[in-house]
């Protein structure tokens, strides 16, 4: 669900387009979802009102974590609020960080005291409590059971997901979950309650949420940071913030392999000279996506995504409109998104040739890498 205030313009100088600000309060019950929107939106307010040059602001509430990492990708919003792994994907494709919240954030691996389970080596084949798979959770506890050279869906016997993180503490209780991911401010909260839990994993701790900015702006980092730092609403409290801080956060999450049987990797060099040759780019992104830049000729056909971001994904649980593609199984296809972290074109990819297509290129630097290339872009990049 995306909630967008349209802001009254800010009474200074005219700029054509407001700007744009989308904010993901994290993983939290729909009340503090919007009371923590609320007092960012107060905070961005003020800051904006003493920064920007004129304009007005369009301020999107989200709660799709996978819908801005990929927006980050394709530079859609001006500034970015949202949890750490958020940022960091913000970073990556050129977006400056600018605040943090005061308070970090630390994914923690909970069990009943009761239970046997002491550390992650203990947890294999039993029952995980999860958050969504683009939680700041999931992504931290993904990136650490990659890390020991497993997966989730290996190391555990089940996973059950849940929305919000406080419906966790339930599957516990009724014995559904042997362990749960949250966040350690979560763990602690239930163990002030008088819940007998312990923590049988932790990552390191990342920022909270986070600011940054989109280059190229009128925005200046160094004055916006000045200004959140003194904005105050409620509780929320802000820091400036460097990139090294997310790091960490950084190396983990959800990228694709690097091979995908029956079909050929290219980089951006050789997408265009497979174009030169006829070749069809497919862009697998969401429309917005594609019409804020894609490459010169590349045809639209998104690929819907709700199957987990690994190799051995459900295809049943996606959509991908295959009447779109040639019907010459023979035709030769460029399949490509956001890059190495987009899996919408490895998977359309993986699709494209269990249909019977034979000459599958999937171009897993995306639109990014052609962008960085220089390679000719229509639409708005």
């Amino acid at each position: 669900m995306l909630v967008t205030l349209a802001l009254a313009a800010l009474p200074l100088c005219s700029v054509a387009a407001p700007l744009s600000v989308v904010v993901n309060p994290g993983d939290q019950g729909e009340q503090s979802r919007f009371a923590v929107f609320s007092e960012w939106r107060q905070v961005l307010e003020q800051s904006l009102r003493r920064e920007r040059a004129a304009g007005g602001l369009q301020l999107t509430q989200s709660n799709d974590a996978t819908a801005d990492l990929s927006a980050t990708r394709s530079r859609l919003n001006d500034l970015v609020v949202g949890p750490a792994h958020v940022v960091g994907s913000a970073l990556r494709y050129g977006y400056q960080p600018v605040a943090t919240m005061d308070k970090t954030v630390q994914a923690v691996l909970v069990a009943p005291q009761s239970s046997s389970i002491n550390k992650l080596s203990d947890s294999a084949g039993k029952r995980l409590g999860l958050p969504m798979q683009d939680s700041v959770v999931t992504y931290l506890l993904r990136g650490e059971i990659n890390a020991s050279n497993s997966t989730i869906k290996q190391h555990f016997g089940a996973v059950l997901e849940s929305r919000y993180q406080d419906a966790l503490l339930v599957c516990l209780q009724i014995r559904r979950c042997d362990v749960v991911a949250v966040e350690r401010a979560v763990f602690e909260r239930w163990q002030a309650a008088g819940e007998s839990l312990k923590v049988v994993m932790q990552s390191k701790a990342v920022p909270g949420l986070s600011v940054a900015l989109k280059p190229g702006g009128t925005l200046n980092a160094e004055g916006l940071r000045a200004s959140l730092q003194g904005a105050q609403a409620g509780s929320l409290k802000l820091q400036a913030v460097g990139a090294d801080a997310f790091e960490y956060v950084s190396t983990l999450g959800y990228f694709t392999p690097r091979a995908l049987p029956g079909a050929t990797q290219v980089d951006a060099a050789a997408v265009a000279k497979l174009l030169q040759g006829g070749a069809l780019f497919i862009d697998t992104r969401n429309e917005a996506e594609y019409k804020a830049g894609h490459a010169a000729g590349a045809k639209s056909v998104p690929y819907h995504e709700k199957s987990a971001k690994e190799a051995d994904f459900k295809v049943e649980d996606d959509k991908f409109d295959l009447s779109q593609l040639p019907a010459d199984k023979a035709s030769a296809l460029v399949f490509a998104c956001n890059g190495p972290e987009c899996w919408k074109s490895f998977k359309a990819s993986h699709v494209a040739v269990k249909a019977g297509y034979s000459k599958v290129y999937w171009f897993r630097g995306g639109f990014p890498e052609w962008r960085a290339a220089g390679y000719k872009i229509e639409g708005s990049p």
